[in-house]
């Protein structure tokens, strides 16, 4: 297996960042590279571009805990850096799914296992995180999820 395209392109922007001296663009990538390596390392081999996208999902929702963070914290300038990396990393994590998908997902799993309530939750929630895979915010999903199941 060769060298992640993915991986491959987090590094060419991280060099092209550093050209144009966009210093929050290149800290947000070198940032992914390093989580990225660091992934590599606990696995043993080179990340396929799911397993890197996955990463970035990562990173955004690291980003995300710090914006609520230095929100509340008041500090507007963290925020700004923060949003910026963000954005920056999004681009390179799994598109998520829309609302109207993960409730097709969810109905289909329902339809499966046969869930009836609130017992059944981690059967649908099982099926439906193994077919969503780093698309979805699992906590959103199980709200949805409760609310079907009446729970």
């Amino acid at each position: 297996m060769g060298e992640s395209t993915l991986k491959a392109t987090v590094q060419r922007e991280m060099h092209e960042a550093l050209k144009a001296g966009d210093k929050i663009r290149l800290g947000a990538l070198r940032m992914l590279s390093a989580a990225i390596t660091n992934r590599e390392k606990e696995v043993r081999r080179e990340l396929s571009d799911d397993e890197v996208r996955e990463v970035a999902l990562r990173e955004v929702k690291r980003r995300t805990e710090s914006i609520e963070a230095f929100e509340k914290g008041g500090r507007a300038d963290l925020v700004q850096k923060e949003t910026t990396e963000r954005e920056v990393l999004s681009a390179y994590a799994p598109v998520p799914l829309s609302d109207a998908e993960v409730d097709a997902l969810i109905d289909e799993a329902i339809a499966t296992t046969g869930a009836s309530g609130p017992g059944d939750m981690g059967k649908v929630m099982g099926l439906v995180m193994g077919k969503a895979k780093g698309k979805v915010d699992g906590t959103a999903v199980q709200a949805r999820v409760r609310a079907r199941l009446g729970g």
